[in-house]
């Protein structure tokens, strides 16, 4: 098929092509809410047994090292368990904040432990109950991690407060700004694929060649404007 005879097909059925695109915009455009206000932090932290652990004349400072690395590793999965959720959730509302377990856990975006440094990623929709909710993740970490090391015997770990991050909003993502035109394009999509469904099915013979193409012979062709009056 050639390129004008796309160019005929869109001139003659438009309206079936920008109707799909024009009902699902002014739908989307009237649902739409605006996205609610976020905010994210994060806090770093490092760790250590309590206690030098016999080192046998080796360097003692190896073995403090490696313990960190395989502590701060625990911690990185500890942060990810219900178990410690539900301890920040108790810490929160000792704090006279409630915050279900499961909205915590919610918070929590990500947990790392590049360089043998504990990351915690937090988001919230309030900035001040991020800021108590990163004091409280940092309460928990340093008094109830005994629980995660039986390997300590009942000690608590050594964490520190590296560092607490400013609390800065979180912008919209890709998805919720370019919604409502991928929505508009694939609905222009499907509005072609309707126009050209509709000439593929249309009864009616609009032009001379359309029965050339059938091997029957033009006697004679209509103007579009109509046969002109005698005057």
């Amino acid at each position: 098929m050639e390129l004008r005879v796309y160019f005929k097909i869109a001139a003659r059925w438009w309206w079936l092509i920008l109707l799909p695109p024009l009902v699902v915009g002014v739908y989307s455009l009237a649902r739409r809410q605006p996205a609610p206000a976020a905010y994210a932090t994060s806090v770093r932290f490092t760790a250590g047994q309590p206690t030098a652990p016999a080192t046998s004349g080796y360097d003692p400072n190896y073995y403090r090292w490696l313990t960190s690395e395989y502590i701060v590793g625990g911690l990185k999965d500890w942060v990810r368990t219900s178990a410690f959720a539900d301890a920040v959730s108790a810490e929160l509302t000792a704090r006279g904040l409630s915050i279900s377990s499961g909205a915590v856990a919610g918070a929590i975006t990500y947990s790392d432990n590049a360089r043998s440094i504990l990351v915690i990623g937090l988001q919230w929709s309030d900035a001040a109950q991020l800021t108590t909710l990163a004091q409280s993740v940092t309460t928990v970490l340093q008094t109830k991690n005994a629980a995660a090391f039986p390997q300590l015997g009942g000690q608590t770990a050594t964490v520190t407060l590296l560092d607490q991050g400013g609390l800065a909003p979180v912008t919209p993502s890709l998805r919720a700004r370019f919604d409502v035109p991928l929505k508009v394009g694939l609905a222009l999509v499907a509005g072609l694929a309707l126009a050209l469904a509709a000439h593929y099915f249309d009864p009616f013979v609009r032009e001379k060649g359309e029965l050339e193409n059938l091997g029957l012979p033009v006697v004679a062709e209509i103007p579009k404007g109509g046969r002109r009056q005698a005057p």
